[in-house]
């Protein structure tokens, strides 16, 4: 019973992390890379709340914004072999309501903004680690390897299918392809486990950016890393911290000043509800150390059934 809490113990939610156009540029994303059992799906469904400040480039003379937005977040996973190794389908639909307040050219100013953001697909692959099993046979190899370690490598894509318009400054979507390659470690002892990973977001280019313009941007490197603590109760606790570096923006090929550098915080729990549902609460705090970004706190509400 308590292998069976462990499993259900994964909710698959991403915290949306709103920088000034609303688009996640970074998650942390802790128990990333741990093994499902074949046979079952899992189907997620999250909530976030995000408030803060945002840092516009000073040309657009905003000044003292602030954002809020609430986001719900549908999840469905699907574990799978391929050969030998583990591997897993990820899918998420977000939609968003966000609002923006501050002062335009001196005189105050809002904006709100309701819809779809950028949905994702994402498939990763194990190089190292615990092979594709079921259930029973993954208990068997769990209690057989107290101490193992897992190599992952993943894509994910976001489909520029969100809210968008050229008319809008602000929108959920950013009307770009996001490729995102990850590879990622995590070290198991016990119930404690250590993970990392690095990740480069890769942008395609926006022909139809405000005002008739067009958009570039340059890839943005990301890394993060948890420590996460297991019970045997199935209830887990993790913390941990990323920064991103990059992203720097040309628009009508005029290259912009505002390069990405974000340091990220978080601290996660989850625990189970019933025999095959389970529960996370997080909090991720978002400081930007430039001129350009944003400084939110996000709090994160999921749940999440599987179906064997």
């Amino acid at each position: 019973m308590a292998q069976i809490k462990y499993f259900t113990n994964l909710i698959v939610l991403v915290s949306l992390l709103l920088s000034s156009k609303v688009a996640k540029a970074q998650d942390t994303e802790p128990r990333r890379w741990t093994n499902l059992p074949l046979g079952i799906k899992v189907v997620g469904v999250g909530y976030g709340y995000t408030f803060g400040d945002v840092l516009f480039d000073p040309v657009l003379e905003a000044e003292n914004v602030k954002v809020t937005a609430h986001t719900m977040v549908a999840s469905y996973v699907q574990p799978f072999r391929i050969g030998k190794k583990f591997a897993r389908l990820d899918v998420f639909i977000p939609v968003s309501n966000a609002r923006w307040e501050g002062l335009l050219q001196g005189v105050p100013a809002s904006v709100t903004r309701s819809g779809l953001l950028d949905p994702r697909v994402r498939l990763s692959y194990h190089i190292l680690g615990p092979p594709a099993l079921n259930l029973q046979q993954l208990q068997e190899y769990l209690k057989e390897h107290r101490v193992y370690t897992t190599l992952g490598a993943s894509l994910a894509i976001n489909v520029p299918l969100g809210q968008y318009s050229e008319e809008y400054l602000l929108n959920l979507g950013i009307n770009q392809f996001v490729f995102r390659p990850q590879l990622g470690v995590t070290h198991n002892r016990g119930l404690w486990s250590a993970e990392l990973d690095v990740s480069t977001y890769i942008y395609t280019k926006n022909d139809n950016f405000f005002n008739d313009g067009s958009k570039d941007q340059n890839p943005l490197f990301a890394a993060q890393a948890h420590l996460v603590k297991r019970f045997n109760s199935g209830l887990w606790a993790s913390i941990g911290t990323a920064y991103g570096l990059g992203g720097t923006s040309r628009v009508n090929r005029l290259s912009k000043d505002d390069e990405r550098s974000n340091l990220l915080n978080s601290a996660a729990i989850g625990f189970p509800v019933g025999k095959f549902q389970s529960a996370k609460l997080a909090y991720v705090n978002t400081q930007t150390l430039t001129d350009v970004g944003s400084n939110t706190n996000n709090i994160v509400l999921g749940w999440s059934i599987v179906f064997p």
